[in-house]
C-alpha cells in the first residue's frame, strides 16, 4: 500500500477540515483585545506593542491584498489568514502523530499492513482534528491574533525533527536542523512560545544518536535544551541588540560618528565572524561546529523580520509603539520595559517592605547628537525574600487575594509554604489545569473564573461528578443550561489522551518521553515564567496552547490503545476501524458539537460596531481619552483600517505616561489636528518629570491651573524640591485647581447648548484627585491650559472615574462618552441620593438613533463576555436618555428610544449585573408608557433571579459565602422591582414578586449567610 500518498491525502484531508470550519466560523471584522491594533497595524504596517510581532504583520498584510480595496473586508481576510495558519497546524499535526504512530505501530521497519495502516491513520485524524476543535485553539484561529501563527511554527519545528529523525542516516539530513533553526528565527517575529520546543528537540538528537541512551544522558540532553533556549531568549534576541546598542554608544558618543555607525560595524563584525566561522569549519571538516554556526546564521536570518520594527519607527507611522528607531529603543522595546519585570527565582513577599535601592543596568535614549544616560534602572532589596516568589505583587487588590485564597489574617505574614500553595493552587491548578481540563473535559460557561466555582470552572457533563465538585448542578438555571458556551465532553477526550499516554510509554518511552517534555514546557514551565498575579483582564489559557498540542498526540495515540484493546476480540483490521470509529466519535465529532455555537463569530460584529459609537459619541476634531485595550484597538483599527472618524483624536491615557507617546501626540495624524501641549519635548523627556510628587503646601484657595504647569514645568531650582542625592525635582503644591473660562471662546466653539449658556461658569474649580502627577496627567493638565475651548475633549465611559483628575463635576454624557464643558453636571448642595449625570439629550439622541450601531446584539445566538459585557453601558445609554427626555417633556422622543432599545438589547441575561439595568430599562419603560413590555421584561428578569438565586442558595449549603456578592445583588434587585411594580400598580407582577422575595429573605435567615 502506498502509504506516503495515503498519509498526505488525509493530511491534507485534515487540513481542509479544520481551515473550511474556521473560516465559515470566523468574525467578519476586528475582535476585541489585541486584534484591532494587529489589523491596524498590518494594513499600514505599524508598530504594535511590545515586543511586536513583524513577521506575523507582513505576512497579515499579504492576506489584506485580497481585500481588493475593499476597507470593510481587510479584517476579514486577515482572519481567514489565522485561519490557513490554523489549518496548516492541523495538516503538521497529523503528519506528526502518524510519524510517532509509525514508529511503535511498525517496529521492524517493514511493509505496513492495511491493519497497521488504518490504525496510523487513524491516529493522526483523531489527534489532530481533536486539537482543532479544541476550545482554546479554535478560539484563536477565527482572529487575527499572533497565536494561530505560533501554533504552526511550533507545528512545522517538531514535524521537522521528526523528518530529520526519519533521515538522520542520509547524506546531507544537517538541511532539516537547519530548516528548523530558521523557522525559530522567523518565529521570534510572531511569538517567543515556539522556542520552547527546544528540549524536546534536543531529546530526539540524544536518542537518535546514541545507540544506547541512558536517563543520565537523557537528562544532561534535556539540559543542553534549556541553555540553548536561554542562549537563543538571552543570547540572541536580547544581547545581540544589546552589544550592537553599546557600540553604537562608544561610536557615537566616543568616537562622534553619527547614529547607527556603531550597528553597522556591528552587524559587520557578526556577519564576518560567522562567515569565517563557517568556512573555518569546512575547511577543516568541523562537521558539528558548521551545523552549529549554520543553525546560528539561520536563527539571525529569521531574526532579522525585526529591521523591519526600526525601519518602519523611522517613518513615523500612526502608531508606532515606543518608538523603536535606535538600538537603545528597540532593546527597551524587546524586553518589554514598558510592562516592568516580575521576579522570578528570587523576590519579596507581598508584604515585604524595601529596605535598600540598587542601581541596575545603565539606562539611555537618543539625544539631539549624542545618546544621553538617563540614569538607571532601579531595583531593591527588601526585608523578607524567598525563593521561587510567587506571592509578591504589592497591589491592595492583588494582596487581599492572597489572602483570602492563602487564609491568612489581615496581619498575618506568608510563609514560604503559602507560596508553594500558591503556585500549586492558584497559577497551576486555576490558571493552567482549568484551562487543561476546559479542553478535554468540558467547560462550565464563558464567564471569567475568579477563583469562584461558578464562573470559568470545567466541567465533565457528568453529573454525580460535577455535583460533587462544583454543587449546585440539580439547581442549575436555564441560563446556566441552555448557554452555548457550556460545553461537556464526558471525560471522553481527556481518557482518550490518558489511554494514548500510558499505552505510548508502555511501547516506546523514548518518543512519548519527548513529548511529555514538549508538554511540559508547552504548560508547566510556562506557569513558572509568567507567574501570574491574580485578578487577570483576561483568561490565559491561549498561552499553553503548545501543551495542548502535545496532549493532543495522545488523544490520536488513545486509537492505538483501543485498537490493542479490541483485537484481542476481534482480527486486526477490524479492531483498527473500530478504534477509529470509537475515536473520531468521542473527541473531534464529540468536541466540533459542543463547541460550534460557542465559536461560530460569523455574524458577530460587536468590536467593531462599538467602535464606531465610541467615536460617533465625539464632536468633530474631538479629543476623545480612552484607558484599556477593549476602547482603544478598536477605535484604532475603525479610524486606520476603514477610515471612520478619522477627525478624532484618541488618546490612551495608559500610554500617555511615555514620553515617545506624548511625542506622538504632538503631532497631526490623519484628520486628526496634533493635541494643544505646549511642553518642549526635553520637558517630558524620559529621565524627566517621570513622577512629579504632591507636597502640601497649605496654599489657601484654589490656583489657577496655568500658574500650577508654570511650577510643574519650572526649570528654576527654587521652583523645585532638593531630593535626598542632591538632586532637584519638580512637585505639586497644591490640589484645589482653576481653571478661569473664557465665556466668549466657549460660545463661539459651540462647546454648550443655546440653552445651557447661562449656565456656564466663570472658572472650573475642583480638587485634583491624585498624589502625583506622571506624564499622563501633565499633558491632560497641559491640554486644558491651552485648549481655549475650542477642540471638544472627551473621556470614554469605560475610562476609570480616578482618571478624570477630579474633575467628574463638568463632565455631560453624549454617549459612550463624557463631554468635559465648563457648566456643573450637579450642584454641591443638591442631595446625593438625588444627584444624577447631566446628559446632552440633543446630541445623545442624535447619536443613539441615527449614527450608533449595535453589532447584531439581538439577533446573535451567541456573545462572548466581552461583548455582552458591555450591554449594561448600552442599556444605561437607551434608560438614561429616556429618563433625560423624559424630565424635559420630550416624551415622544423617549418612548422613540426606549422602542428602539427593545429592538436592540437581547432578552436574554447573560450575567447578574445586568440585573440592575434590566429594572431600570422596565422603569424607563413604565415611564413611557409601554406596560406591557415593562411587565415583560419585569417577568423575565425574575425568573431569571429566582432560578440564579435559588442555584446559589444551594451551593451557599456546601460553600458558605461564595455567591454572596451576586446573592445580595439578587435580593437587593428583587426589593428595587417590588417598589417598582407597587408604584406603578402592576398588581399581578407585584404579588409575585414580593412572594419569591419573601422566601428567599426566609431562606437567607434561616442559613445564617453574611
Amino acid at each position: 500500500m502506498n502509504y506516503s500518498k495515503i498519509n498526505n491525502i488525509l493530511g491534507w484531508l485534515s487540513f481542509l477540515i479544520a481551515t473550511l470550519s474556521y473560516i465559515l466560523t470566523l468574525e467578519p471584522t476586528a475582535s476585541f483585545w489585541d486584534c484591532g491594533e494587529f489589523i491596524a497595524a498590518a494594513y499600514k504596517m505599524q508598530i504594535v506593542h511590545q515586543p511586536g510581532a513583524p513577521l506575523f504583520l507582513m505576512l497579515q498584510n499579504l492576506f489584506s491584498n485580497f481585500a481588493m480595496g475593499r476597507p470593510e473586508l481587510i479584517a476579514y481576510w486577515m482572519n481567514v489568514g489565522s485561519a490557513v495558519s490554523s489549518g496548516s497546524t492541523i495538516l503538521f499535526l497529523f503528519w506528526t502523530i502518524t510519524a510517532l504512530a509509525k514508529k511503535v505501530v511498525n517496529l521492524k521497519d517493514v511493509e505496513i499492513t492495511q491493519a497497521q495502516l488504518i490504525q496510523i491513520m487513524g491516529a493522526g485524524l483523531v489527534g489532530a482534528l481533536a486539537y482543532a476543535f479544541s476550545d482554546t485553539f479554535w478560539f484563536s484561529a477565527v482572529e487575527s491574533e499572533v497565536y494561530a501563527m505560533a501554533s504552526l511554527c511550533t507545528a512545522v519545528v517538531f514535524w521537522a525533527i521528526l523528518k530529520w529523525d526519519s533521515h538522520a542516516d542520509e547524506p546531507y539530513s544537517e538541511r532539516w536542523l537547519i530548516l528548523i533553526a530558521y523557522v525559530m528565527g522567523l518565529s521570534i517575529g510572531v511569538h517567543l512560545l515556539n522556542l520552547l520546543t527546544i528540549p524536546a528537540l534536543a531529546l530526539v538528537v540524544y536518542f537518535r544518536k546514541n545507540q544506547n541512551p541512558t536517563s543520565k544522558g537523557a537528562l544532561k540532553a534535556m539540559l543542553i535544551g534549556v541553555i540553548i533556549l536561554g542562549l537563543i531568549l538571552w543570547g540572541i534576541i536580547q544581547y545581540s541588540i544589546k552589544f550592537a546598542a553599546y557600540f553604537d554608544l562608544f561610536f557615537v558618543n566616543t568616537l562622534g560618528l553619527g547614529f547607527g555607525s556603531g550597528v553597522f560595524v556591528f552587524a559587520v563584525l557578526l556577519i564576518g565572524g560567522l562567515t569565517y566561522g563557517i568556512i573555518y569549519s569546512i575547511k577543516h571538516h568541523k562537521k558539528t561546529l558548521n551545523i552549529v554556526l549554520l543553525c546560528t546564521s539561520f536563527i539571525f536570518f529569521g531574526y532579522s523580520s525585526f529591521t523591519m520594527i526600526t525601519i518602519r519607527a523611522k517613518a513615523n507611522p500612526t502608531l508606532n509603539n515606543n518608538d523603536p528607531d535606535n538600538t537603545f529603543a528597540l532593546l527597551g522595546y524587546l524586553n518589554r520595559e514598558q510592562y516592568g519585570d516580575d521576579p522570578l527565582f528570587n523576590g519579596p513577599y507581598f508584604d515585604s517592605k524595601p529596605i535598600e535601592y540598587v542601581e541596575g543596568s545603565a539606562m539611555y535614549r537618543k539625544g539631539d547628537d549624542k545618546y544621553v544616560k538617563i540614569g538607571n534602572k532601579p531595583s531593591y532589596k527588601y526585608d523578607r525574600e524567598t525563593l521561587l516568589p510567587r506571592i509578591y505583587s504589592s497591589t491592595p487588590d492583588h494582596i487581599n487575594v492572597y489572602r483570602s485564597w492563602l487564609n491568612l489574617g489581615e496581619n498575618e505574614q506568608p510563609q514560604f509554604s503559602d507560596n508553594l500553595k500558591f503556585l500549586f493552587s492558584y497559577q497551576i491548578g486555576h490558571m493552567y489545569a482549568r484551562y487543561f481540563m476546559w479542553n478535554f473535559v468540558g467547560r462550565q460557561n464563558d464567564q471569567q473564573g475568579q477563583g469562584n466555582f461558578t464562573d470559568g470552572n470545567w466541567i465533565s457533563g457528568i453529573k454525580f461528578i460535577d455535583q460533587m465538585r462544583l454543587g449546585g448542578q440539580n439547581a442549575l438555571p436555564d441560563s446556566q443550561k441552555n448557554n452555548p458556551s457550556r460545553n461537556t465532553y464526558f471525560f471522553l477526550p481527556l481518557i482518550l489522551g490518558l489511554l494514548g499516554a500510558f499505552w505510548h510509554f508502555k511501547r516506546n518511552q523514548k518518543d512519548a518521553g519527548i513529548v511529555g517534555l514538549l508538554f511540559f514546557f508547552t504548560g508547566i514551565a510556562i506557569v513558572l515564567y509568567l507567574n501570574q498575579s491574580p485578578l487577570q483582564p483576561r483568561e490565559r489559557d491561549y498561552a499553553f496552547a503548545g501543551s495542548f498540542y502535545a496532549f493532543a498526540i495522545w488523544v490520536g495515540f488513545g486509537v492505538l490503545a483501543i485498537s490493542d484493546f479490541i483485537k484481542k476480540k476481534a482480527n486486526h483490521k477490524t479492531a483498527a476501524i473500530a478504534a477509529t470509529v470509537i475515536g473520531l466519535l468521542a473527541a473531534p465529532v464529540l468536541m466540533a458539537s459542543q463547541n460550534w455555537d460557542d465559536h461560530n463569530r460569523s455574524n458577530k460584529s460587536t468590536a467593531r460596531d462599538l467602535a464606531i459609537d465610541y467615536l460617533e459619541s465625539c464632536a468633530p476634531n474631538a479629543i476623545l481619552f480612552t484607558y484599556g485595550d477593549n476602547d482603544t484597538y478598536p477605535l484604532w483599527y475603525a479610524q486606520e483600517v476603514e477610515n471612520i472618524r478619522p477627525d478624532v483624536r484618541v488618546v490612551n491615557l495608559s500610554l500617555l505616561s511615555a514620553d515617545w507617546y506624548v511625542r506622538q501626540m504632538k503631532e497631526k495624524v490623519n484628520e486628526a489636528d496634533a493635541l494643544p501641549i505646549s511642553m518642549k519635548d526635553s520637558q517630558f523627556v524620559q529621565g524627566t518629570r517621570d513622577f512629579i510628587r504632591y507636597t502640601d503646601y497649605k496654599i489657601p484657595g484654589n490656583v489657577e491651573l496655568e500658574n500650577v504647569m508654570g511650577i510643574l514645568l519650572s526649570d528654576n531650582p527654587q521652583d523645585q524640591q532638593q531630593m535626598q542625592d542632591g538632586s532637584y525635582n519638580n512637585f505639586l503644591p497644591t490640589k484645589n485647581f482653576k481653571l478661569t473660562i473664557n465665556k466668549q471662546a466657549v460660545v463661539e466653539n459651540n462647546v454648550v447648548l443655546k440653552g445651557w449658556q447661562d449656565q456656564i461658569v466663570d472658572s472650573i474649580v475642583w480638587t485634583y484627585n491624585k498624589d502625583y502627577v506622571s506624564k499622563a496627567e501633565l499633558s491632560i493638565l497641559d491640554i486644558l491650559v491651552n485648549n481655549n475651548w475650542e477642540r471638544p475633549i472627551y473621556f470614554a465611559r469605560t475610562v476609570p472615574s480616578d482618571n478624570y483628575l477630579g474633575l467628574d463635576n463638568y463632565l455631560v454624557t453624549e454617549g459612550f462618552a463624557y463631554r468635559l464643558m465648563p457648566i456643573l453636571a450637579y450642584t454641591p448642595e443638591d442631595d446625593p441620593s438625588q444627584q444624577s449625570e447631566k446628559i446632552n439629550t440633543e446630541a445623545m439622541y442624535d447619536n443613539t438613533m441615527n449614527k450608533f450601531v449595535w453589532g447584531n446584539l439581538k439577533t446573535e445566538k451567541y456573545l462572548d463576555p466581552e461583548s455582552y459585557g458591555m450591554l449594561n453601558l448600552i442599556m444605561n445609554n437607551f434608560n438614561s436618555l429616556s429618563n433625560a427626555l423624559v424630565a424635559e417633556g420630550k416624551m415622544e422622543e423617549a418612548k422613540a428610544v426606549m422602542k428602539r432599545s427593545l429592538e436592540v438589547v437581547p432578552d436574554k441575561i447573560y450575567a447578574m449585573r445586568e440585573t440592575l439595568q434590566k429594572q431600570s430599562m422596565a422603569e424607563s419603560l413604565y415611564k413611557v408608557g409601554d406596560i406591557e413590555n415593562a411587565n415583560r421584561i419585569v417577568t423575565n428578569t425574575t425568573d431569571y433571579l429566582e432560578q440564579n438565586l435559588n442555584y446559589f442558595f444551594t451551593i451557599a449549603d456546601t460553600k458558605p459565602n461564595l455567591e454572596m456578592n451576586n446573592m445580595q445583588l439578587g435580593m437587593y434587585i428583587l426589593h428595587a422591582m417590588d417598589q417598582l411594580t407597587a408604584q406603578y400598580k402592576q398588581t399581578k407582577e407585584n404579588e409575585r414578586i414580593k412572594k419569591i422575595f419573601a422566601d428567599f429573605e426566609k431562606r437567607y435567615e434561616v442559613s445564617g449567610l453574611n
